[in-house]
């Protein structure tokens, strides 16, 4: 049976393992068209967003890590280039009649899932875990989808209903940005 819980710092040695079997730099070719994660984190960042954030959702199976989902406040974000710019970008974006800022949406995302447990219900489940955790303190969910990861982009539109915002370029890569009503469990 799989849990779905927040991650501990004790649990950051399984993520880390997970993280690295399917990050864009060390996942193996094969494995590759099914989906990769592109942000890296390091130990001590992924202690930051557990401690400050409460950040990252977990399915576990039995002692096992299975997959991870990330979520966090603009402020969490803005060491990255990638997320200055989002931040930067946010008044020009308008989702569910609300014109973005800091205040009202959060960026989601990565999230892994290891590649046995793909096309299972641990996709849905751990994103509406994260979701609900996260639709306490913001109403509107953000993230992005490289274009050349097509699976995820299927997985997030088709099976979990996120819609696109809009497309926008960065550091020479093209990028869907996706939002979700935090009030909305999803339909299964």
């Amino acid at each position: 049976m799989i849990v779905y819980r927040n991650a501990t710092i004790e649990d950051i040695p399984k993520i880390e393992e997970l993280q690295k079997t399917y990050h864009i730099s060390t996942i193996s070719e094969e494995d590759k068209p099914d989906g990769f994660v592109t942000t890296l984190f390091t130990h001590e960042q992924f202690k930051d967003l557990i401690e400050s954030e409460q950040g990252v959702a977990l399915a576990c199976d039995g002692d096992r890590v299975v997959g991870y989902a990330m979520a966090a406040s603009w402020e969490f974000w803005s060491k990255w280039p990638l997320f200055q710019y989002m931040i930067s970008d946010l008044p020009n974006s308008e989702y569910l009649g609300e014109k973005l800022d800091i205040i009202n949406s959060y960026q989601y995302g990565p999230i892994c899932i290891h590649k046995e447990y793909r096309g299972t219900e641990v996709l849905p489940n751990l994103f509406d875990f994260s979701r609900e955790q996260m639709s306490k303190r913001y109403p509107i969910l953000i993230t992005f989808i490289n274009h050349i990861n097509p699976r995820s982009y299927k997985a997030h539109v088709e099976k979990l209903g996120l819609d696109v915002i809009k497309n926008f370029q960065f550091n020479n890569n093209n990028y869907y940005e996706l939002g979700y009503d935090t009030s909305k469990k999803i339909k299964l």
